[in-house]
């Protein structure tokens, strides 16, 4: 389980290397994604809070990567923070994601990009629920949920 020290270690010394690389132009990424998923994973926006399709979902699933279809966050590991973004306390794997260092803004904050494809996913706080104490606050729009089918 990844924690808030974790999570500082990996900003500044960078992620597991990936199990695979996605990489495209801009031209290609605009031609496969909306114009709302392209400005959030690719030019790092932010969809208004409220918003997004996920903030209040609750089915059975993975969340994955809008961009490149890795797997990222699991549906268990979802919690209502308040805050108008779907939240997470931990993605899938310590390899799917990467945490960057973000200044934008005025503010110092730690940015969630997808490991495979560097799509922007979001940023993590250390004011999520016990155990682990995070608080992924996520961009619907950066991913889609993937269910789980029953057994025939």
């Amino acid at each position: 389980m990844q924690t808030w020290n974790d999570v500082i270690r990996l900003a500044n010394h960078g992620a597991p290397t990936p199990p695979r690389r996605v990489e495209k132009t801009n031209a290609e990424w605009k031609k496969e994604l909306t114009a709302e998923q392209f400005h959030v994973t690719r030019e790092h926006g932010t969809e208004r809070a409220f918003t997004g399709e996920y903030c209040e979902a609750h089915e059975a699933g993975l969340y994955a990567c809008v961009c490149c279809g890795t797997p990222l966050y699991d549906s268990r590991t979802k919690f209502e923070s308040g805050t108008g973004w779907p939240s997470f306390t931990q993605p899938v794997e310590e390899d799917a994601i990467k945490y960057h260092k973000d200044t934008s803004y005025g503010m110092v904050r730690v940015e969630v990009l997808c490991n495979v494809c560097d799509a922007h996913q979001g940023h993590v706080f250390p004011d999520g629920p016990a155990p682990s104490g995070l608080r992924l606050c996520i961009n619907s729009a950066s991913i889609k949920l993937v269910t789980e089918k029953a057994p025939a």
